[in-house]
């Protein structure tokens, strides 16, 4: 089976619902970065919120990107999507090894630490909107509820979850974002409360063999809702070029260029996204350099 996110909203309008399967994408992410399991976790609940916060966007150019800034011994993490759910993201250390927390889980909230959330949005204007907000959790879904709650003044819940084998493959990996609109009643928010509550860990859902529809049906319980009929397949795919490459070697400087092709007569970049690296031998130095 595919990744997949399905969108819905209830019939009168108080709610909307995104509900993903992500574990291809998080298993790529897992192979391209070679991350150790509380890492893989950490990585894949971002890729996840990413995912589908990406397919909430309604410009064809439109990104969004979430970045986490903390001080514990992962770094920074940055996932990032279009809207077409197209995701791809890093971190700063992706060889962590960590005890499992007092629920004998990884411990992503130690990975991550206490420092800086932030979320940005690249709408094509001249400046990309910047929210941020400390972190609260270092868990990944709390944050983003607290952000959405924050900085955007929408009541929000956020599960997202990944579950690693023991030879650090990903069994599966899943979330929710579940957003109460302006329509919606007090007893439309203790409702979803409840079943929220009742709920089991999305993995375990996963485990079960329950399909996205029916985690979705399962959070909605109680309310007439609208599945929309097209899902949407999230990847992980990286848009890094040599072109792109270029560009960001050009910004540097002459003075740089020179810098370089005098001390190593060559450069070597290396996509933080995709690992894919990229040579520029001196031939190719001193043609930058002469473009200048």
């Amino acid at each position: 089976m595919s990744d997949k996110i399905l969108r819905a909203n209830s019939f009168d309008g108080s709610i909307r619902i995104f509900v993903a399967d992500t574990t291809e994408l998080v298993q790529k992410a897992h192979e391209i970065h070679d991350t150790y399991p509380v890492i893989t976790a950490a990585l894949g609940r971002s890729l996840t919120a990413a995912a589908m916060m990406g397919s909430m966007q309604k410009g064809n150019n439109d990104m969004i990107s979430l970045q986490f800034k903390g001080d514990g011994p992962m770094g920074s993490l940055c996932a990032v999507s279009d809207c077409l759910s197209r995701v791809k993201g890093y971190v700063a250390n992706s060889h962590v090894s960590l005890p499992p927390n007092d629920k004998n889980k990884l411990d992503v909230k130690s990975a991550v630490g206490e420092g800086t959330f932030f979320v940005m949005r690249d709408l094509g204007l001249k400046e990309p909107y910047v929210g941020q907000v400390p972190i609260i959790s270092g868990e990944i879904a709390e944050d983003l509820t607290y952000y959405y709650a924050t900085s955007e003044q929408t009541p929000t819940s956020v599960g997202l979850g990944v579950l690693v084998d023991v030879d650090g493959h990903v069994i599966c990996s899943g979330g929710f974002i579940l957003q109460l609109m302006p329509e919606a009643t007090e007893e439309t928010a203790n409702l979803i409360e409840q079943n929220i509550i009742k709920l089991p860990s999305i993995t375990e859902m996963m485990v079960q063999g329950l399909s996205t529809e029916d985690i979705l049906l399962q959070i909605t319980d109680g309310f007439s809702m609208l599945i929309q009929n097209k899902s949407i397949t999230p990847l992980y795919a990286c848009n890094c070029s040599r072109e792109r490459v270029e560009t960001a070697l050009v910004s540097i400087g002459k003075k740089e260029l020179e810098s370089l092709l005098n001390e190593d007569g060559k450069a070597e970049l290396t996509c933080p996204y995709c690992n894919h690296a990229y040579l520029f031998e001196k031939g190719d130095l001193e043609a930058l350099i002469a473009s200048l």
